[in-house]
């Protein structure tokens, strides 16, 4: 019998999805080393150029990715089932924490999963500056990148710099070959949805009083607005949700975002947990829906804008000084990095949590070796946690 086409590559997808620990920075340096070094479906620089783009995009970084490769790999459908089996384990493992919170509220189960994470992001920092950082420029932009990012620490910096280091490299346009320039025919429909069903959603959030209407609405507003993973929207969530509406507890909504960064696949699978959490009084099946409309509502819009940026950048490229521009893009994503490892780090350094520093260094060290698996490492976290609480 033959065998259905894309199969393999699902297949990858879905081992990926089971397996990716540590959030977009780590994920990206695993779609390297087993979408591109191991199964060879992209080029080391086809990959790195969708990582600049879906970089600039507010929304999941890594989903909006590995839904890029897999658009360009077999169109729209592959692209659609690919995203399903990229979030569908993290996005059901949430569901299915939410439902049981009353075994879950003792995070020191996950004490030793967040050092882990870190010095996995290290790793993933340091493999993509040896690639990316060629020259001086790209040292000052990553260095730049850096100080912006801990002296303004807010998420509306991000896609700043990563523009303004686009910006400077596309100065080097001149050493990038010329190409036959083409007139540009850019299919709009996918862009028109992503704003379409946003005014929709707002519009009606203002017309009804209907509960589950204005959590899509919410969440939809979260994933079109928020630039810089999973990291980035987890606070936000947290000031909307628990410190101005007060409709989850902060207990509650904590275990939820450490068992988010303790599980492979996107971190922006949290909101299939809140889901759940804020439909409570609608029932189990009306929790089940909240745990859809999470999902549908922070996955959709990333979606759909890399449906519509993805199908245009072939003639985007056209541009020398966009191709040029790229290279600026990946050195501020690696300072970006930089600053969330900065983020995690310095609170321990400020407690004198020496442990967890250590266990950051030694995670690093041995994610170096490409001999021990992300997942070993975080399954030796959860277990060390499980033992000493």
């Amino acid at each position: 019998m033959k065998r259905p086409k894309h199969l393999n590559f699902l297949w990858d997808v879905f081992v990926l999805a089971a397996t990716s620990f540590g959030g977009p920075q780590v994920h990206w340096a695993l779609f390297l080393r087993r979408l591109v070094h191991e199964k060879q479906y992209l080029t080391e620089d086809e990959l790195f150029e969708i990582q600049a783009l879906c970089s600039v995009l507010p929304g999941p970084t890594s989903t909006q990715m590995i839904t890029a490769i897999g658009l360009k790999r077999g169109g729209a459908s592959l692209a659609y089932m690919t995203l399903l089996l990229w979030i569908t384990p993290a996005v059901f493992i949430m569901t299915l924490a939410a439902y049981g919170m009353t075994y879950l509220r003792n995070r020191d189960l996950v004490q030793f999963v967040l050092p882990v994470g870190v010095g996995l992001i290290l790793q993933a920092g340091w493999l993509m500056a040896r690639k990316v950082i060629k020259s001086w420029m790209y040292v000052w932009i990553l260095v730049f990148t850096i100080a912006v990012g801990i002296l303004f620490a807010t998420p509306y910096v991000f896609p700043l710099v990563l523009v303004l280091g686009g910006i400077i490299s596309s100065f080097n346009f001149r050493e990038f070959p010329r190409q036959n320039k083409h007139k540009m025919i850019i299919p709009w429909a996918n862009f028109h949805l992503f704003w379409g069903v946003f005014v929709f959603l707002v519009l009606l959030g203002e017309t009804t009083d209907y509960f589950p209407f204005h959590l899509l609405e919410n969440f939809y507003r979260n994933g079109s607005l928020v630039f810089g993973g999973g990291q980035v929207l987890a606070p936000v969530l947290y000031t909307e949700f628990v410190d101005f509406k007060g409709l989850i507890r902060p207990d509650d909504y904590l275990t939820g975002m450490a068992l988010s960064q303790s599980l492979p696949g996107p971190i922006f699978a949290l909101t299939s947990y809140l889901g759940v959490l804020l439909m409570k009084d609608y029932g189990i099946f009306g929790q089940l829906a909240g745990s859809v409309i999470g999902a549908l509502g922070i996955f959709l819009p990333g979606t759909f804008l890399i449906f519509f940026v993805f199908r245009i950048w072939g003639q985007l490229k056209q541009y020398r000084f966009i191709r040029a521009s790229l290279a600026g893009i990946q050195a501020a994503s690696v300072g970006l990095t930089g600053v969330a490892v900065y983020t995690f780090v310095y609170p321990m350094i400020q407690k004198g949590d020496g442990v967890s520093i250590a266990l950051v260094i030694f995670t690093f060290l041995v994610a170096q070796t490409e001999r021990v698996p992300a997942i070993a490492l975080f399954s030796a976290a959860l277990l060390a946690g499980y033992v000493l609480s």
